[in-house]
C-alpha cells in the first residue's frame, strides 16, 4: 500500500496513516481494536487495566497479515486480549472503536466515571465503555446530535458495527480536523455511490480524497455502510503511530548503540536504555508486514522497542540506515585526554574517545589503542544523532600483522584468496594467502581443497600474509587412484595413487560404495586389479579411514554377440567365439553380473543356458568375466518389417539386426489392447524379445513415455496414477526411479501429487522420472522467456527455447504469446521435453467453510441449483492476501476469494 504525504502538517500525516488502509480495504487495509471480556449483562466490555499480553494470541498465527500491528498495539496496552484470543475478523463495534481511539490518543487519564451517567438515552453501551463514550462526546470525537438519530431498534448503539463512513469521522475528528472536513460537505465525493453517503459524511471523505488517500472499492464506490474488522482498525492506528508525536509509557524510540546476546541498548533522549531480548522476541521492520530477525537490527539504526521492566516485547526497525559518519586517515599518535591524532589528507586532526568507544582491527576483532601502530590506516566513525557526535568506533583498516596462533578454520574463499579463522581467544580473523602457503597434517602436505571449515589448526602470519597452516587433527579428504585389492576380511583397501605409489587404507565398518548403474552397491561389486582395477575416488574421515568409495571409471572391455563353444560348471570356464570366429576363454566367479530372461538371475540358472551356439553379450577384464548376458532381447528402432519374408530389422546402436519370426509375434503397446504389427511403424523404438532358442521373435514391445499424476503409492510397489481424469495402476518395483534432479529414489519416496514420466517397455514400466512442477504467477512474458512470481515470493525468469505448449481454456497453443500477465500457471516438461504451461482456471467466490476431514473448501452457492460449491484442496495449496500468507482456517464466512484450479483441484486461494 502506498501513502502520499502532500501536506507537512502533523494532522494530515496521521490521516495518511490511519485512512490509507481503510479507504482501500480491498487491498488488505487496516486494523483494530480492544479485546473484550464479558460484563455479565449480555454485552462485552474491554478488560480494564489488563496488562499487555506476554504471549501470542492463539488466533493470530505467525505470518498473519496484521500480526505486526496487532502485537505492537497489544504490547502497548492499546488493545487487549480475551482468553488468549483477538478475533481479528470480527466486525468492530462502535463502542470498541471509540475505546480504541481514546487509548490511541493517550486520553485515558481524562476518563470520569461520573460523567458516564449523562449519556443520551439512545446511546446504550456496556458499563465498561460508558466513560470512554462520554469522554468522546466531550472531545467531539462523536457528535451527540448525529448519534441521536441512529436506529437502535435492532441492536444497541454500542454493539452496532462501525461503518466505513462512521470510522472516517471518528478518526478525522480525533485529529482535530472536524472544521476542515465540514468545509467540504457541499462537494460531491466523486464516488459512484455518492448518493449513499450522508451529507454530514461527505466532507470527511472529501478531506481524505483531497489528501490523495481515499481509495474506493470495486466500481469506484466508497461503500459507506461497509464494516471494518478488528484487525483492519488495529492496523490503522499502528501505522498512524509512526507519524505522530504521541508518547506511550512503555514505548521507546532511539538509536542502537549496543548489541549482544540477550540485550539491545538504545540511546533514547540522550540516555542509554538496556532491553533484554530472547528467542521469542518478535522483530519487524517499518517497510514490511512480515517478521524480521534479530540480525536485521544493526548498530546506530533507529529502532522502536515496546516493553516494560527492561524487557523488549516488540522490536521494530524504524530506519535501517546507520546514523554514523566516517573519517579515514593515517594514525599519528595517541594523545592525553582520551584523544588521538591522525592525518586526514594534508590536515592534522584530533578526535576524542571515551570508555564506550570500540577499537577494532581490520577483521572486526577488539583491540587496544596501544595495539595500533603508527602509519596504520584507520577509520573513525562518529554517531550523528546527537550534538556531541561521539566517536563510536576506531577501526584499523590496514596494518602489518606478524603472529603465530591457533584456532579453527571458518571459511576458505579461493576466489579472493582469503582464509577466515576463529583464533584461540574466540575472535575472528581474516588473512590473505598466496601460492607459497604450506598446509600440512603430520608428515603429509595437503592441498588447499583438503582444508575444510571446522579444521583445528595452528598458523603463522608474516607481513599480514598466511605462511603456514598445520592441522591439529585429521579432516575429511578425498583421494583418487586405481583399486588394487580389498583385504580378505574387508577391513583394508589397497590402491595405486595418481602418481604411481601404492597405499593401503583402513575401511570403516560399512563404507558407502557408489557405482553408476548398480543400486545399493557393496565392496563385492568393485573390480580390483593392479592394471585394470576401478578408477575410484576415496573419501577419508578425520581418522584417515575410508568412508566412501565412488567408481569414476572402469577399464572393462565389451564383447557383443559371441557364441558359446563350451562351459565347465566345475572350473567356471567359458569358451566363446567372437563374430570373426576367434576363440576366447573367460572365468566366471561370484562377482560376475548375470542377466537372462528372469528378474532374479542365478549362476545355476545361467549355467543351464550356456549350451553350444548360445548368443551372449559380455564384458571382461583380462580373462575375468565381469558380466554375462544371454541375448534374449534387442533394443533399437524399427528399420523395416517384412511381413512376406517374416522378419523384422532393427537399427541397434551402430549395427543392423534382422530377426525372423515364424508365427506373428505378440505386439505389446501400453494402453492399447489387441495390438498388431500394423500398429508399428518405421522409426518406432521397440524391444524385441526372442524365443528360448534365440532363433525367432516372440514379442515386440513398443517403448513409450507417458506422463501421470501420482494418486497413491502402496508398500508393494504398486502406484495408482491418473491422466486426463482417468485412473490406472502399475508396479514400479523393477523400474529405475529418479527424482527431479536425477537422483536415485525408491518407490516409497513418490508422493501423491507428484508428476511422473514413465518409460514403458510395452506394458512394463522400466523407468520413472519425477517431473519438476513450478506453480507461479506470470509477471511478464516475451517471445523467448517468462518471468514468474513463485508462491514463496521469489521471482524467476525462465528462458524458453524449442517447443512450447500452453494449455489454456481447453486448447493447446504453441506460442508464449498466449500467456497473459496475471495468469497462474503450472510449468513442467512434457514427455517430448517441450516446456508446458497449464493455465489454472479462475473462479471468484464467497467463502463458506472449510472441511478439514476431506481437505475441501465450500463456497456460497450462486443459486439453489448450483452444485459446484465444493472443491478439493491440493497439497500445499497457497492461501494468501496480497503478499501475506494465510492459513485456510483463517478464512471467514462471506470472505471474497479467488480460486485458481487445475483439474478441479484448488492450488491457490487469494483473499480479496
Amino acid at each position: 500500500m502506498t501513502f502520499k504525504y502532500n501536506n507537512p502538517s502533523h494532522s494530515k500525516k496521521v490521516v495518511s496513516a490511519v485512512l490509507a488502509g481503510m479507504m482501500a480495504l480491498s487491498a488488505g487495509g487496516a486494523a483494530m481494536a480492544a479485546e473484550s471480556t464479558d460484563t455479565g449483562q449480555g454485552q462485552t466490555a474491554t478488560a480494564s487495566n489488563t496488562a499487555a499480553p506476554t504471549g501470542l494470541f492463539s488466533d493470530i498465527k505467525a505470518g498473519y497479515w496484521a500480526e505486526k500491528h496487532v502485537y505492537k498495539l497489544a504490547y502497548q496496552g492499546i488493545l487487549l486480549g480475551n482468553n488468549g484470543l483477538f478475533r481479528p475478523g470480527d466486525a468492530v463495534t462502535q463502542q470498541e472503536a471509540v475505546t480504541m481511539a481514546i487509548r490511541f490518543m493517550s486520553k485515558e487519564n481524562q476518563l470520569n466515571d461520573s460523567t458516564a451517567t449523562a449519556l443520551p438515552t439512545n446511546m446504550e453501551v456496556g458499563n465498561y465503555f460508558k466513560p470512554y463514550v462520554a469522554l468522546a462526546l466531550q472531545l467531539g470525537l462523536i457528535d451527540k446530535t448525529e448519534e441521536s438519530t441512529v436506529d437502535v431498534s435492532k441492536t444497541s448503539w454500542g454493539q452496532k458495527p462501525a461503518s466505513r463512513e462512521w470510522i472516517t469521522k471518528l478518526l478525522i475528528r480525533s485529529l482535530n480536523k472536524d472544521a476542515e472536513a465540514k468545509a467540504q460537505n457541499n462537494q460531491s465525493t466523486g464516488f459512484a455511490d455518492n448518493d449513499s453517503i450522508s451529507e454530514s459524511g461527505k466532507g470527511y471523505i472529501n478531506l481524505a480524497v483531497s489528501l490523495d488517500l481515499a481509495k474506493g472499492v470495486d466500481g469506484n464506490k466508497f461503500n459507506p455502510t461497509g464494516s471494518v474488522t478488528r484487525a483492519q482498525l488495529a492496523t490503522f492506528f499502528s501505522r498512524g503511530e509512526t507519524l505522530t508525536d504521541m508518547k506511550y509509557p512503555n514505548t521507546s524510540t532511539g538509536y542502537v548503540t549496543g548489541l549482544k546476546d540477550g540485550q539491545i541498548t538504545l540511546v533514547v533522549d540522550g540516555k542509554a536504555v538496556n532491553f533484554a531480548v530472547n528467542s521469542s522476541t518478535p522483530y519487524f521492520t517499518k517497510d514490511s508486514e512480515s517478521r524480521a530477525s534479530s540480525a536485521d537490527v544493526k548498530l546506530y539504526t533507529k529502532v522502536q522497542v515496546v516493553g516494560t521492566t527492561g524487557t523488549a516485547s516488540y522490536v521494530e526497525v524504524i530506519d535501517a540506515t546507520p546514523q554514523v559518519e566516517s573519517v579515514e586517515g593515517t594514525f599519528a599518535r595517541s594523545l592525553s585526554g582520551n584523544k588521538i591524532g591522525l592525518f586526514v589528507g594534508e590536515n592534522y586532526e584530533t578526535y576524542s574517545y571515551d570508555e564506550a568507544t570500540a577499537f577494532m582491527d581490520q577483521n572486526g576483532n577488539p583491540i587496544k589503542l596501544s595495539d595500533i601502530t603508527i602509519d596504520s590506516t584507520i577509520e573513525v566513525q562518529r554517531e550523528t544523532f546527537s550534538a556531541d557526535k561521539k566517536t563510536v568506533v576506531i577501526r584499523v583498516k590496514s596494518g602489518i600483522v606478524n603472529k603465530s596462533d591457533s584456532g579453527v578454520v571458518t571459511e576458505v574463499t579461493t576466489s579472493a584468496k582469503t582464509i577466515k579463522l576463529t583464533n584461540a581467544s574466540g575472535t575472528t580473523e581474516q588473512y590473505t594467502y598466496n601460492d607459497n602457503l604450506i598446509i600440512r597434517y603430520q608428515d603429509r602436505i595437503l592441498s588447499l581443497a583438503e582444508l575444510k571449515a571446522g579444521s583445528a589448526v595452528k598458523y603463522t602470519v608474516k607481513d599480514s600474509i598466511l605462511q603456514t597452516i598445520e592441522l591439529s587433527q585429521g579432516v575429511e579428504q578425498s583421494l583418487r587412484g586405481t583399486l588394487v585389492e580389498i583385504g580378505g576380511n574387508q577391513s583394508t583397501l589397497t590402491f595405486k595413487r595418481e602418481g604411481g605409489s601404492l597405499e593401503a587404507k583402513l575401511l570403516v565398518e560399512k563404507p558407502e560404495v557408489i557405482i553408476n548403474g548398480i543400486q545399493d552397491a557393496t565392496l563385492s561389486d568393485l573390480i580390483t586389479d593392479a592394471t585394470n582395477g576401478d578408477q575410484v575416488e576415496l573419501t577419508l574421515n578425520s581418522e584417515d579411514r575410508v568412508t566412501r568409495i565412488q567408481v569414476i571409471g572402469r577399464q572393462m572391455e565389451p564383447m557383443n554377440g559371441v557364441s558359446v563353444v563350451s562351459y565347465n560348471s566345475k572350473t567356471k570356464v567359458l569358451t566363446v567365439l567372437d563374430s570373426n570366429k576367434k576363440p576366447f576363454v573367460f572365468t566366471l566367479d561370484d562377482k560376475t553380473k548375470l542377466d537372462y530372461n528372469t528378474t532374479k538371475p542365478t549362476l545355476a540358472g545361467l549355467e543351464s543356458l550356456l549350451n553350444d551356439g548360445r548368443k551372449l553379450d559380455l564384458t571382461y577384464v583380462g580373462t575375468r568375466a565381469l558380466s554375462v548376458k544371454v541375448i534374449y532381447k534387442y533394443e533399437g528402432t524399427i528399420n523395416s518389417i517384412d511381413t512376406s519374408g517374416r522378419k523384422i530389422s532393427l537399427l541397434s546402436g551402430n549395427q543392423t539386426i534382422t530377426v525372423p519370426y515364424s508365427t506373428v509375434p505378440t505386439i505389446e503397446i501400453y494402453n492399447k489392447s489387441g495390438a498388431s504389427l500394423s500398429d508399428l511403424k518405421i522409426g518406432d523404438s521397440v524391444t524385441v524379445t526372442l524365443g528360448s532358442n534365440q532363433d525367432y521373435v516372440q514379442k515386440v514391445a513398443l517403448n513409450t513415455v507417458a506422463q501421470f499424476e501420482v494418486v497413491s503409492v502402496e508398500t508393494n510397489g504398486r502406484v495408482r496414477v491418473k491422466s486426463d481424469s482417468l485412473t490406472s495402476q502399475f508396479y514400479v518395483d523393477q523400474a529405475v526411479l529418479t527424482g527431479e534432479s536425477g537422483q536415485t529414489i525408491t518407490a516409497s519416496q513418490l508422493t501423491a501429487g507428484n508428476l511422473i514420466n514413465v518409460t514403458f517397455e510395452g506394458t512394463t514400466p522400466k523407468a520413472v522420472q519425477v517431473v519438476k512442477r513450478t506453480l507461479a504467477e506470470v509477471t511478464s512474458v516475451d517471445a523467448s522467456s517468462v518471468t514468474l512470481k513463485l508462491f514463496n515470493g521469489q521471482s524467476e525468469t525462465v528462458p524458453v527455447s524449442g517447443a512450447v505448449k500452453v494449455v489454456k481454456s481447453g486448447s493447446t497453443l504453441t506460442t508464449l504469446g498466449s500467456l497473459t500477465v496475471g495468469d497462474r500457471v503450472e510449468m513442467t516438461k512434457d514427455t517430448d521435453n517441450s516446456t508446458r504451461f497449464r493455465v489454472l482456471t479462475v473462479m471468484s467466490k464467497q467463502f463458506w467453510s472449510y472441511d478439514g476431514v476431506g481437505n475441501q473448501i465450500l463456497v456460497k452457492r450462486e443459486s439453489t441449483s448450483d452444485t459446484n460449491y465444493r472443491f478439493a484442496l491440493g497439497t500445499g495449496a497457497f492461501v494468501h492476501q496480497g503478499d501475506n500468507t494465510l492459513s485456510v482456517q483463517s478464512l471467514k464466512d462471506n470472505d471474497n476469494i479467488v480460486l485458481y484450479l487445475l483439474n478441479n483441484v484448488v492450488l491457490e486461494i487469494q483473499k480479496q
